[in-house]
């Protein structure tokens, strides 16, 4: 190892200089060649090789007697099985600053005489098992800067570093980007037993023989239910668990025009819904007693004013409950209420002839604020100010979005954006503004929903033409591909419990209302 170039990747490690090469800069071109053969992008002599730039696999046609081998910025999709058998001289081998999608099982199989191994910065996916079997002589692994995924895949490589001192510290494996409880944490600092080898999965469980549009959940005297509007049957329906049948029972509880929203809200001992119905005004009904009781009409809402409208939502802010409704008419005004004195009063107008079709009620830092949505315009930002909410900023690049839902990840807040006529996006606040954090393909898309679901976050995406998806929610509030449902023409998804069981309801406007359990199984050691 006594040549300029099989003493290079020793450099680096010494403080980030440039590597010099009789004068030449060791980046770019111009680097020196030995007497023997050497592929195009590398520099090689008599005992090392430096490569930059490249991709497509390991570089062939090298000296077959290379002590060192450094690849930098070199792309490589996957390192199967041998992938360095033509050089089974090498005692140091360095991948820096490029891709490496995979290490297969044996991928360094043939190099026994490999002392130091340096895969950093390499944006590394995955690493089987057995891919460092056949390293005798390896007294020296660095992995800093690679991105793991810390679950149950990896407790070799725990097992494996824990066994053998570290000389270059806690980041010398890299740290993990998930799942969440381990985002961010050196990989040196786990246990194998922290990671879970546990697989998530939703499974059919009970189909209910009707369509339904809009769910919302309720909680109330220590027993959880959904509230459902059933346009088709004209109804708003109660969904609730039979403890003794061990399924789930719908009620209609009240009959309906069209309802496009049966909105279930908890005051005190007092279950409220709010009915937003196409035909016959919208009403808010009252139940004192305990389930079976009867439902009253309390209130007419809104006096006639809300012509069409298409969501309903609430939140309470500053000890004050606030309900939000969407009015999608041509002339139509969306209407902020406040509870007050027994009954929802309109409390502010927002601008009218918009057209809008969902609002979402959120706080951005430490302010109540409101996100509308248009089929007119792009997203509106609204911040409370003055006892209102005021205009604060749109929503750049997303035109025609259909509806808006948030969630929290670490204090960061981030909204899911649903178009049905292009992708959908995932936007995080950056103090001012929502900026784009990740695009998904979407088409034919109505319903993007973050929900915690038996501790785990995901973010569902529904679709009227193909599978709705199931996404994990990744480091940064990127979501990572998950499982299927054949779920068919869903309008909302709403996360349900049961004792210590936990399940996923998904609406259906063409179709059976179905209902999916959340099986948790432990997939290895």
């Amino acid at each position: 190892m006594g040549s300029p170039l099989a003493l290079l990747p020793l450099l680096l490690l010494l403080g980030g200089v440039t590597p010099i090469f009789g004068g030449v800069p060791m980046f770019g071109a111009g680097l020196p060649k030995g007497g023997g053969a050497c592929p195009g992008g590398c520099a090689c002599d008599r005992d090392g090789a430096w490569c930059r730039g490249g991709g497509g696999g390991v570089p062939r046609g090298l000296p077959p007697r290379l002590a060192t081998l450094s690849l930098i910025r070199w792309d490589i999709e996957a390192l199967p099985q041998g992938s360095f058998r033509h050089l089974p001289g090498l005692t140091l081998l360095l991948v820096t600053s490029g891709r490496l999608g995979s290490i297969g099982d044996g991928a360094f199989e043939g190099l026994g005489a490999l002392e130091y191994l340096f895969i950093e910065d390499s944006q590394l996916g995955s690493i089987a098992p057995s891919a460092l079997r056949g390293l005798r002589g390896l007294q020296f692994l660095d992995l800093r800067g690679n991105p793991w995924r810390c679950d149950c895949g990896l407790r070799w490589l725990l097992a494996w570093l824990g066994a053998r001192p570290s000389p270059t510290g806690p980041e010398g494996g890299g740290r993990c980007r998930g799942p969440l409880p381990h985002q961010g944490t050196p990989l040196a600092l786990l246990s194998p037993r922290q990671l879970q080898c546990q697989r998530h999965e939703l499974r059919p469980f009970q189909s209910l023989p009707f369509s339904s549009l809009g769910a919302a959940p309720f909680w109330l005297g220590g027993h959880p239910g959904v509230a459902l509007a059933q346009p088709v049957a004209g109804g708003c329906a109660l969904l609730e668990w039979d403890q003794l049948g061990g399924r789930f029972r719908a009620q209609t509880v009240i009959n309906s025009s069209s309802p496009i929203a049966c909105h279930p809200l908890a005051v005190g001992d007092t279950l409220l819904l709010v009915v937003a119905q196409v035909g016959g005004g919208s009403w808010v009904w009252r139940r004192s007693g305990g389930p079976g009781s009867p439902f009253i009409r309390h209130q007419a809402l809104g006096s006639g004013q809300l012509r069409r409208p298409h969501a309903v939502t609430a939140a309470r802010l500053g000890g004050h409950l606030y309900l939000g409704v969407a009015d999608s008419s041509k002339g139509g005004t969306s209407t902020v209420f406040r509870w007050s004195s027994g009954g929802f009063y309109p409390h502010q107008r927002l601008r009218p002839w918009q057209r809008d079709t969902h609002l979402e009620f959120l706080e951005l830092g430490g302010r109540a604020a409101l996100v509308v949505c248009s089929a007119t315009r792009r997203p509106l930002v609204y911040r409370w100010s003055g006892g209102g909410f005021a205009p604060h900023t749109d929503i750049p690049h997303v035109p025609d979005v259909y509806a808006a839902k948030h969630f929290r990840v670490k204090g960061s807040v981030f909204l899911c954006l649903t178009r049905f006529l292009g992708d959908a996006k995932v936007m995080r606040w950056e103090g001012s503004m929502f900026r784009e954090v990740q695009q998904v393909p979407a088409r034919g898309s109505l319903v993007f929903q973050p929900l915690l679901l038996a501790g785990q976050r995901y973010v569902l995406l529904g679709n009227d033409f193909a599978p709705s998806r199931v996404f994990r929610l990744g480091a940064g509030g990127r979501l990572e591909p998950g499982q299927e449902l054949a779920a068919p023409t869903p309008r909302a998804f709403v996360a349900l419990a049961a004792g210590r069981q936990h399940f996923l309801l998904a609406t259906s406007f063409k179709g059976a209302t179905q209902i999916y359990a959340h099986v948790t199984e432990d997939i290895g050691t």
